[in-house]
């Protein structure tokens, strides 16, 4: 059976293996800023993560900086994404960087999403997440939507994953990580401009 492209299923899959493999070996936005995550049993390190001081420094002046750890028990993987949402309307993520080690999917996801997402407005970024949400959902079928397949652009590779709920976790933990830290910066931004900043 072949499908748009002319080829057929195992050469796709193939494909889409290769796209995930290149972006784990050449990730896109991937810095070394959080403590050394590999001591999970470290109170400090905990300490300091619950509390958002892993060295969060803005590189921007007009942006509040959102800082996000995540782990996936299962297989290991664990990510720090931190982002910077513009102050002014509408939000945009100005930057996205991300800290961690894991599986080939879940780094490529993270390569793949910071290409995806930064410079969007959040609204943008939390829309292409939930379409990911979606694609992960569908079960290795893909979405039916040609529009939300052209929007997620590179991401789509990831609906081999689908088939697999063991590895959905790997593909979404990055996902799950900015939007939290957007969510923070947003508080953030909250806090300050209404004087409740510590």
């Amino acid at each position: 059976m072949s499908d748009d492209f002319g080829m057929s299923g195992d050469d796709l899959e193939q494909m889409y293996q290769e796209v995930i493999l290149e972006a784990a070996r050449d990730p896109h936005g991937k810095a070394h800023f959080a403590p050394d995550l590999a001591k999970e049993g470290d109170t400090a390190v905990e300490s300091s993560l619950d509390q958002g001081e892993a060295s969060v420094r803005q590189q921007h002046e007009y942006c509040e900086t959102g800082q996000s750890h995540q782990f996936n028990p299962t297989c290991g993987d664990e990510a720090t994404i931190r982002v910077e949402v513009s102050k002014d309307e509408p939000h945009r993520i100005k930057l996205l960087e991300w800290d961690g080690h894991g599986c080939s999917i879940s780094q490529a996801s993270l390569s793949v999403m910071t290409d995806l997402v930064e410079g969007k407005t959040v609204e943008e970024a939390m829309s292409l997440g939930a379409i990911f949400h979606k694609l992960m959902e569908s079960r290795g079928k893909g979405l039916a939507d040609d529009a939300e397949n052209e929007q997620l652009e590179d991401a789509v590779v990831f609906q081999g994953v689908s088939k697999y709920p063991m590895r959905i976790k790997c593909a979404l933990l990055g996902w799950e990580g900015m939007k939290d830290a957007v969510a923070k910066a947003l508080a953030s931004q909250d806090k300050t401009s209404t004087g409740e900043a510590d």
